[in-house]
């Protein structure tokens, strides 16, 4: 392998950009890696390039250990995003600059700026000034200079980016002919997608510093693993069925699990991913005995005309339990949206379909992802609010099917002990031991570590033991530095089989209900949502709030979830006394409130009222970030 990196980690503060990365570039591979801005592809780049220090990891280059040489040291080329050539400089200068410095003579220089320009077809442009040369011919030779000292590895941030469209297109199939003629280990950075396919024998999806997924682009493209490379490379439907009796159901509609597909157990949720190209509009239904499968009915809401393909925004109905992921469904309706693409000779005028038409849907092909559940971090603790937070996190986990991690924080001499008592809790693990499973002990302060952990591990859930302070630190710092919804264990109890939804007109996002319903979903467990209206509240706000609450009901209907909805007036007490009363009366199993966005102005105010939440009941609560 030409790069190693094993573990690489890249902190700014407390906040963690790049997390525990490992990846192998093989020797001529032009690698690239895909993400959006924030998501730390630049920073891994700086860091092989030996700009941005790693906090943790380790860096190989040709069998090399690189982490801790300086730049110079360490054979790389690297071509920024705003060229950063030297304005004072002549074309020829520019490219001999890091051959002058290395002490290389005059001839030996020459010769090698001539054989560059002419590579990157800046021949006879030598002796112009970069103010005289369009921005493309800049980027060349900032791309020679890189080239000529013979770096075992050229690395590029966005090299194309600053350019317009035509001059862009050109310079990526230049610059593909320069790699393979030269046969030099190459990762590029981009965030342009059609740059990516076009350029990369490999890509390596990123966000939030996690390395999503690594494959070939066709791969990528038509078989990825996951949720996120999916519906972020190229355009996606996916949508959420349940597996029974070896088919997919989509509401009435059943599907064959396609050759080669992820199994999937009896009457667990199946993610299906059809991309746009692969669905049939027409104006009646596909053919008897064709190799399309009917999905049914929808309405054109929308239509692009875009001179070769026209792409249609589709309204489907009636899919009762069926969940889409993608495009996202609009909160409250009990509809979902699927996007399709049509070329312009099969949607010539007089057949086009145009918004508000009625058309048959099918697909031709589709492809499933693996299977995945709630992935589940649980902070153990010998304290009976951790042994607690441990038993109704593995109801939790067992119901949810996903990766669960045990954690345990410990002193060096009680790291041994806390690792025993994790296999311990592994043994006793309700259903037997789960290969999902995974235990960790690390070392230092709890609040500390059990925050490191959270932010490092891309959980979609923390589980808590508490005490009877309230909210608590812990939690406080996982719902600020990571957004993860947080749940909050005192008791257990022994089955989840009623979740009360707390939820309030106007909240961004509605994560609660979304969330709440996940795992109600999960569980099989039945959703009262719970409303409370203040005292003296005018006609218009009691509708207001019914129309919150009936837009929640259909959110919980289309993810096949059993759901009532209950509005009550204010207690004197005020709202707490009314979420803790409806929690006794009905003996729920879990109480969802949601948090509002950490910088908002109520955020304080909203944290005394968790806490009063936390306090007034000793069944586990569930704290669900509002995300827009």
């Amino acid at each position: 392998m030409s790069i190693i990196l094993s573990d690489l980690t890249a902190r700014y503060g407390t906040n963690v950009v790049v997390n525990r990365v490992s990846l192998e570039i093989n020797d001529g591979e032009l690698f690239v890696l895909l993400g959006g801005s924030g998501s730390g592809k630049s920073t891994i780049l700086r860091m092989i390039a030996g700009l941005t220090p790693p906090a943790s990891g380790r860096i190989e280059i040709n069998g090399r250990d690189v982490t801790h040489l300086p730049p110079q040291a360490r054979g790389t080329g690297f071509v920024f995003q705003n060229y950063s050539v030297f304005r004072h400089m002549t074309v020829t200068e520019n490219v001999e600059f890091g051959l002058r410095i290395r002490g290389v003579g005059r001839a030996a220089r020459h010769q090698r700026s001539t054989e560059l320009l002419d590579l990157v077809g800046l021949g006879g442009l030598g002796d112009r000034f970069p103010d005289q040369l369009s921005g493309g011919q800049q980027q060349r030779v900032a791309v020679a200079r890189a080239l000529a000292y013979e770096p075992e590895v050229l690395l590029l941030d966005e090299p194309f980016s600053a350019l317009d469209v035509k001059i862009r297109a050109e310079l990526r199939q230049s610059f593909k002919e320069i790699q393979r003629e030269l046969d030099v280990t190459t990762i590029l950075v981009t965030h342009d997608q059609e740059e990516a396919f076009e350029l990369a024998d490999r890509i390596g999806v990123i966000e939030r510093g996690f390395l999503m997924e690594v494959n070939t682009p066709q791969a990528l493209y038509h078989q990825p693993r996951t949720e996120f490379a999916a519906t972020f490379v190229g355009g996606g439907n996916v949508l959420v069925g349940r597996m029974e009796q070896g088919q997919i159901k989509l509401g009435a509609v059943s599907l064959p699990l396609p050759p080669g597909a992820p199994p999937h157990e009896e009457d667990t949720p199946v993610r299906l991913l059809f991309r746009p190209e692969t669905v049939y509009v027409g104006a009646a239904p596909p053919a008897e005995g064709s190799d399309i499968h009917t999905l049914g009915e929808a309405r054109v809401c929308d239509e692009i005309f875009s001179g070769s393909q026209q792409r249609l925004r589709l309204e489907m109905h009636g899919f009762e339990g069926v969940r889409s992921l993608w495009p996202p469904p609009p909160y409250g309706r009990r509809v979902f949206y699927i996007e399709a693409i049509q070329t312009s000779d099969r949607a010539v005028a007089l057949t086009r379909p145009a918004p508000g038409d009625h058309v048959w849907v099918g697909l031709r092909r589709y492809h499933v992802l693996e299977p995945s559940g709630l992935k589940l971090l649980i902070a153990y603790a010998e304290t009976p609010g951790g042994q607690a937070a441990a038993a109704f996190g593995a109801l939790l986990a067992r119901a949810a099917s996903g990766p669960t991690t045990l954690l345990a924080v410990a002193e060096a001499e009680q790291v041994a002990a806390a690792r025993e008592t994790l296999e311990e809790l592994r043994r006793r693990w309700p259903g037997g031991p789960s290969p999902r499973l995974t235990t960790r002990v690390r070392q230092g302060a709890i609040a500390a570590e059990v925050l490191a952990e959270a932010q490092e591990g891309d959980y979609e859930l923390v589980v808590l033991g508490r005490g009877r302070d309230g909210l608590g630190s812990v939690a406080q710092q996982i719902l600020k530095r990571t957004e993860t919804p947080v749940l909050l264990v005192q008791e257990t109890r022994p089955q989840i089989a009623r979740v009360l939804i707390c939820t309030a007109v106007g909240e961004p996002g509605k994560t609660d209900v979304r969330f709440g319903g996940r795992v109600a979903r999960r569980t099989r467990a039945a959703v009262t949502v719970f409303h409370v209206v203040r005292p003296g509240a005018a006609p218009w706000e009691r509708a207001r709030a019914e129309q919150h609450m009936a837009a929640a009901q259909a959110v919980l209907d289309t993810l096949g979830v059993a759901a009532e909805t209950k509005i009550t007036g204010q207690r004197p007490e005020g709202r707490v006394a009314d979420i803790a009363a409806e929690a006794e009366a009905g003996d729920y199993d879990l109480i969802v409130i949601g948090a509002p966005a950490w910088q908002h102005p109520a955020r304080s105010r909203w944290t005394d009222f968790a806490s009063q939440i936390v306090r007034s009941t000793s069944r586990p609560v569930l704290i669900a970030p509002m995300v827009p």
